[in-house]
């Protein structure tokens, strides 16, 4: 199975409205630029690995045009590379979108499979690469941001980066998560890299985390084990049959006591019979069984903490945030060392460049001294 990691992720406020045309089409025409600069010098998987990376896509969004810091310049920006991509010419080819488009990710991969001749184990693998990078950040980590974008890059020789956005409707904000084909071995266990941020959520339950790893293998026992022992455990703790320490304290415990262990209200049991039927080897194994979601894994997660010990991570892992700020104090007042921290990154970037183009320039200029007249 193809590896992967997701490097990044970002929460972003979200702003509402529509890109103008005049603003769209020229948005288009230098994105279109961009790209096949980058692809002509590097190649396509560098593209790849600039499109995971939370700081260059950013970067590009505010080179394009979209130059504010909001939800917006994730959709914004996967279209309009969408829109200007050509796979015959640039090796890379781009599936998915916003809502509807979505879900047409694998019928685009089969074509783009096609397009690239690619075998059909490669195709499935792309497929399921999509399926399950989706999955975790839907189910495997529920910090409540349900996705509503999955953009999937992928390159002819079925390289691929996914970036994907989530959205929570109480604070109004989202979540952005970036993957890349690469390093990572496992989908469930630490496919995170540079993640940083300043805004976190309470009791998130990431089944990700290595903490999570003893919590991971009960859930998978108990489901290779068999309905009738999954039951008992969840009934006996549902609240009918076990009373909450705070309900001792009346109003005082809602106070003192957070309320982290809370049992989902469904389970989804007929997924959870056709995961015992067809005996998981490893969590990744079992969160792909279809049906198995955030209540279901939730649920297990539970189980497994209060009756076996075994706790999972509730610790936010959300790191990253783009939240500069902005010039009239939303979401807040600029934040003049993260800037500059981006803008020496960015003046690196440059500087590596320009060495390189030095390097080739004398690589040239000896080649040509053994060259006869």
């Amino acid at each position: 199975m193809a590896s992967m990691m997701r490097t990044g992720v970002a929460e972003l406020p979200l702003h509402y409205g529509h890109v103008p045309f005049w603003l769209l089409n020229r948005m288009k025409k230098l994105s279109s630029e961009i790209l096949t600069i980058i692809i002509d010098e590097y190649g396509s998987e560098e593209l790849l690995k600039r499109i995971s990376n939370p700081h260059w896509f950013q970067a590009l969004g505010c080179v394009i045009g979209h130059d504010f810091h909001s939800s917006g310049i994730t959709t914004t920006v996967c279209a309009v590379l969408k829109s200007v991509t050509k796979p015959e010419e640039h090796g890379l080819a781009i599936a998915g979108g916003k809502g509807k488009f979505s879900r047409k990710t694998p019928d685009e991969i089969d074509k783009i499979s096609d397009t690239f001749n690619l075998s059909t184990k490669e195709s499935e693998v792309l497929k399921y690469s999509s399926k399950m990078s989706a999955k975790v950040d839907n189910t495997v980590i529920q910090c409540g941001y349900p996705l509503y974008q999955h953009t999937f890059f992928v390159t002819e020789k079925s390289e691929w980066a996914v970036v994907q956005q989530g959205l929570n409707t109480e604070d109004k904000t989202a979540r952005r998560y970036h993957w890349l084909s690469d390093h990572v071995k496992c989908f469930v266990e630490e496919p995170h890299d540079a993640i940083v941020g300043d805004k976190f959520k309470e009791n998130v339950l990431d089944m990700t985390a290595k903490e999570s790893e003893s919590c991971r293998k009960i859930s998978t026992d108990l489901v290779k084990d068999g309905m009738n022992k999954i039951k008992k455990d969840f009934l006996s703790l549902r609240p009918h049959y076990q009373k909450e320490l705070r309900e001792f304290f009346g109003q005082k415990g809602k106070e003192l006591f957070v309320d982290t262990i809370k049992m989902p209200r469904k389970v989804n049991w007929k997924a959870l019979e056709k995961a015992y039927n067809f005996q998981p080897k490893n969590y990744e194994e079992l969160i792909a069984v279809q049906g198995i979601g955030p209540s279901t894994v939730r649920g297990l997660a539970l189980v497994s903490e209060i009756i076996y010990g075994e706790v999972p991570s509730w610790k936010d892992p959300c790191k990253f945030s783009f939240a500069y700020g902005g010039k009239d104090g939303v979401p807040h007042p600029i934040d003049r060392k993260a800037m500059d921290e981006s803008i020496s990154f960015l003046r690196d970037l440059l500087e590596q460049s320009k060495l390189e183009k030095k390097e080739k320039l004398n690589a040239l200029k000896r080649l040509r001294n053994i060259i006869p007249e």
